[in-house]
């Protein structure tokens, strides 16, 4: 039985499908639950036939991703969702049309990570991700909300994360850490104090290899607020979340 105060979640996932099953666990992980009965419930629609994100955004002749995403989020809150959770950063490039779409509230993933950084004191951060996230300024808007400047990789630098993120994490290959080092070090050299993950791909490397301090995993973020904004207890431990 919830609490009253309790919120269920509901999660438009298959964005992609191996990034969902993280984004669980990271709430599975992070909820300070001693039983199974203390845990957070969720409502998870899983959709990897969802119009890829970042192509539509280069290009908005391709198939949108939109209308499905709307859809499955009013499926959720028809179903009990009461708080709505999208495990694919690059989606949160059509957050305004979900939030004013969905008849619940949509966590802002990318707005928190921001928040997150200027808590933590940082002026200047460096930005991976996908073409798509970067082409459209997703993060670029949340930081300047901030007060924070946003570093982004040269052309080849970021070519080497879209390797990263699509043929190798999507493709299920192993990853080639010299060049997610690679870009990482461009980054810091152009005076970037921390680093974002903002692909969910990317947040696979970090769970799967030792990658080093000042790296901030938007999807830890949104796993932590999808604890807090549905009213379960968070772990100390992952009230900070720059890595050390």
């Amino acid at each position: 039985m919830r609490k009253p105060e309790e919120k269920m979640l509901g999660v438009i996932g298959g964005l992609g499908p191996m990034a969902t099953a993280y984004f669980m666990e990271l709430v599975t992980d992070m909820t300070d639950a001693a039983i199974d009965q203390e845990h957070l419930q969720m409502l998870v629609y899983s959709a990897p036939s969802i119009p890829d994100r970042t192509r539509y955004i280069l290009d908005n002749t391709k198939e949108n991703p939109l209308p499905e995403m709307l859809r499955i989020g009013n499926v959720l809150a028809q179903q009990g969702a009461e708080r709505i959770a999208i495990p694919c950063v690059t989606a949160h490039y059509f957050f305004k049309e979900l939030e004013s779409g969905i008849p619940v509230p949509v966590i802002n993933g990318v707005g928190e990570t921001a928040l997150h950084l200027k808590n933590h004191g940082i002026t200047k951060a460096g930005i991976m991700a996908t073409d798509g996230t970067i082409s459209s300024k997703v993060f670029h808007r949340e930081l300047e909300k901030q007060g924070i400047a946003a570093v982004t990789p040269t052309a080849a630098r970021q070519a080497d994360v879209m390797h990263l993120i699509f043929d190798e994490i999507k493709a299920g290959k192993p990853v080639d850490m010299a060049k997610f080092d690679a870009v990482a070090e461009e980054l810091r050299r152009s005076g970037a104090q921390a680093i974002i993950l903002g692909c969910t791909e990317l947040s696979l490397i970090k769970r799967a290899h030792a990658i080093g301090p000042g790296f901030l995993d938007a999807m830890e973020i949104l796993a932590q607020q999808a604890i807090l904004q549905c009213a379960k207890p968070l772990k100390e431990q992952y009230r900070s979340l720059i890595s050390k």
